[in-house]
């Protein structure tokens, strides 16, 4: 740099000593050094950026590379101070272990009933776990295939799903019945095939088909109230399930809840023709129920 600034201060001087030709030389080889500097300068400073830019996410790197350090010896920690308490609780019972040093045989007797009785609650305790997940796998089947079976009925008319433990199918009053009437609509019938469809290749459960109606009163010649109307329109459900899609009979249950389990309110309109409906509920067989109630069944 400092050859170039001489260079460049002596340049006046021999200018009249040298040729126009050898001036246009100089001059050019000085843009070109100006040019070459320039484009150095810019490099130097691209990798300062590049090495800017490394060093900042080596850091940030090694920023959490330390964050996970420190959870890692905190676990180990915790993992240490758990072993150091199960050695503390073992030689504590060692400790007991060794000032039992007599037991009587009633003793002996004693103790080993009590462990043939927990291992017999530990038994019936697995088997009602294997029940219950048995159920739920049963149940989920149920409902996979049910909504499967019932894709093309519009989901105001008609919902399945899971509760309390078992499948409850809800269909609407005006999919199957007049405004006060218990007679089925034959647009309903469809629905009730597959409905049946599905519970028929579930012979091992048992159907409670439950009437709901809204808290407006009914009174005609052939309905006496809610209590009657719901009552009769779970008995055609059930009548129809038995007599048109082969249903066993003895697999069914039908109830009249009239309107005293209510799914809203039956102060505004939308309430009540939520309430005004008809539940098949699909439950595991009650003598089966309780045998798993029962220790020593299985």
């Amino acid at each position: 740099m400092k050859k170039l600034i001489l260079f460049i201060a002596l340049l006046p001087a021999v200018s009249s000593c040298v040729s126009k030709k050898k001036y246009a030389e100089a001059e050019a080889k000085l843009a070109a050094l100006a040019q070459a500097n320039e484009t150095a300068v810019g490099k130097l400073k691209s990798d300062v950026s590049d090495c800017e830019k490394k060093a900042s996410d080596l850091t940030a790197e090694l920023q959490n590379r330390n964050t996970e350090l420190a959870a890692k010896t905190k676990q180990l920690k915790d993992l240490q101070e758990q072993n150091d308490y199960l050695k503390k609780t073992n030689n504590n019972l060692l400790d007991r272990l060794s000032d039992l040093s007599v037991v009587s045989k009633s003793g002996a007797e004693s103790i080993k009933k009590s462990l043939e009785a927990l291992n017999e609650q530990n038994k019936y305790i697995q088997n009602l776990n294997s029940s219950i997940q048995r159920k739920d796998s049963i149940n989920l089947a149920l409902v996979m295939n049910l909504k499967r079976s019932l894709a093309d009925v519009n989901d105001d008319d008609v919902t399945v799903e899971v509760k309390k433990g078992v499948v409850y199918i809800s269909i609407s009053d005006k999919m199957l019945f007049q405004s006060g009437s218990a007679v089925i609509n034959t647009k309903a019938e469809a629905v009730l095939a597959k409905v049946a469809k599905v519970v028929n290749d579930h012979k091992e459960l048992d159907i409670l088909v439950e009437g709901h109606t809204d808290n407006v009163p009914i009174a005609t010649d052939c309905i006496k109230d809610n209590w009657d109307l719901s009552a009769k329109r779970a008995t055609s459900v059930v009548r129809m399930l038995q007599t048109k899609f082969a249903v066993a009979p003895e697999r069914m249950t039908a109830g009249g809840r009239s309107e005293f389990v209510p799914k809203e309110s039956n102060q505004s309109s939308d309430g009540r023709k939520s309430n005004r409906r008809t539940e098949i509920i699909v439950t595991p067989k009650l003598d089966q129920f309780f045998e798993l109630l029962t220790p020593g069944k299985k």
